[in-house]
C-alpha cells in the first residue's frame, strides 16, 4: 500500500502544477490564454487528472482508502485485491476505444509533415474573425499585416478540429479540403495537433491505461499548446510567453524545429498507447464485436 500512495502522491504533486493555478483564476474570474485551452477545450477535469489509477497490469491492496479512489465496474475486489476488469467494460465504452485505437494506427502509420508553421491560428483571426483573446492579450501585428500574411502563405491545416476555427474567409486559402465525416483520414503524426490530441486519446482511456501514461501525454499536451500559442498572431508576453515568430525565415526554422521533437515524443507516445490499449482490449474481447457499435464522440467548442 505504502507504494501506491507515494506513487499517487508524485502524481498529485505533478499534475497539481497545473490544476491548482487553473482553480485559483477561475475563483478569482480570471484566465490565461495558453494553459485554460487545456481544461476547457479538453472535457477532462482537474479532479480526474488529479487521481491516480495503477497501469493496466498493476492492482491496488484492497482497503477503504483504495476503495474511495477507484469504482466499479472498472474495478472488482477478489482475494484481498481491487483489479481491473476489462472483461466488464460497457460495450459502448468498448466501442469508443476500439474507434481510438483505430485512429492512433492510422496516424501513426502516415508520413509527418512540418510545412504548416502554425498557420491555423492565424487564420482564425483573419479579417478580423474572432479574436477570442482580445480582451487579454493584443494581437503582434496590425489586421491588415497580419491579412497580407495569411494569404502571402500556403495554408496546410490537415486537423479538422483547427480548421473548422478557420474565419470563414480563410478557410478556401487551405490547401486541403477538411471534412467533420472524413477528419480522421488527414490525421498525421507532424502536426501539433493531431499530437495535442493524444492527450483527448488517453483520458477517453482511463482507467485502464493507468496515471503514468496519461501524465506524459497531458505534459506532451502541455509543451505543445505552448509553442501553439507562442507562434500565434496574439502578443501574450504579459502572460511570460515569448513568441516565435513565424512571420519571419527565423521564427519558422524555430518553430518547425521544436514541431519536429515535440513530434517525436509523439510517436513514442502514440505508439504507447497502441500497444496499451490494445492489451486492453484484447483482454476483455471476450464481449463480442464492439466495432459494430462505434459511437463518435461529439464536437468540442473551443473557448
Amino acid at each position: 500500500m505504502a507504494e501506491w500512495r507515494a506513487r499517487a502522491a508524485a502524481h498529485l504533486e505533478r499534475v497539481e502544477a497545473f490544476t491548482r493555478p487553473r482553480r485559483e483564476r477561475r475563483a478569482r474570474g480570471a484566465s490565461h490564454p495558453v494553459y485554460d485551452f487545456l481544461f476547457q477545450y479538453y472535457s477532462y477535469s482537474a479532479g480526474k487528472l488529479e487521481t491516480w489509477h495503477p497501469g493496466p497490469h498493476e492492482w491496488l491492496e484492497d482497503s477503504p482508502e483504495a476503495r474511495a479512489r477507484v469504482t466499479a465496474p472498472a474495478y472488482v475486489a477478489a482475494n484481498g485485491l481491487l483489479v481491473r476488469t476489462p472483461g466488464a467494460m460497457p460495450a459502448a465504452e468498448r466501442a469508443t476505444l476500439v474507434d481510438v485505437l483505430g485512429v492512433l494506427r492510422a496516424t501513426h502509420e502516415r508520413p509527418a509533415h512540418f510545412g504548416c508553421y502554425g498557420m491555423h491560428e492565424w487564420a482564425m483571426v483573419y479579417g478580423g474573425h474572432d479574436l477570442r483573446h482580445a480582451r487579454v492579450a493584443p494581437l503582434r501585428l496590425p489586421q491588415p499585416q497580419l491579412d497580407a500574411f495569411v494569404e502571402s502563405r500556403p495554408v496546410v491545416c490537415t486537423h479538422f478540429d483547427a480548421f473548422r476555427f478557420f474565419a470563414p474567409a480563410a478557410k478556401p486559402l487551405n490547401r486541403l479540403p477538411l471534412r467533420w465525416d472524413t477528419r480522421h483520414d488527414t490525421e498525421q503524426p507532424g502536426c501539433i495537433h493531431a499530437n495535442m490530441d493524444l492527450y483527448r486519446w488517453a483520458y477517453t482511456s482511463m482507467p485502464w491505461i493507468g496515471s503514468d501514461l496519461l501524465w506524459p501525454c497531458f505534459a506532451l499536451a502541455v509543451a505543445l499548446r505552448l509553442l501553439d500559442m507562442e507562434a500565434g498572431p496574439y502578443d501574450l508576453r504579459a502572460f511570460g510567453v515569448e513568441p516565435v515568430p513565424v512571420e519571419t525565415p527565423e521564427g519558422r526554422a524555430e518553430y518547425q524545429r521544436r514541431q519536429r521533437a515535440l513530434s517525436a515524443r509523439a510517436q513514442w507516445l502514440r505508439g504507447a498507447l497502441i500497444e496499451t490499449l490494445g492489451a486492453v482490449l484484447s483482454a476483455g474481447a471476450g464481449d463480442g464485436d464492439a466495432s459494430a457499435n462505434s459511437v463518435t464522440p461529439p464536437l468540442p467548442r473551443r473557448p
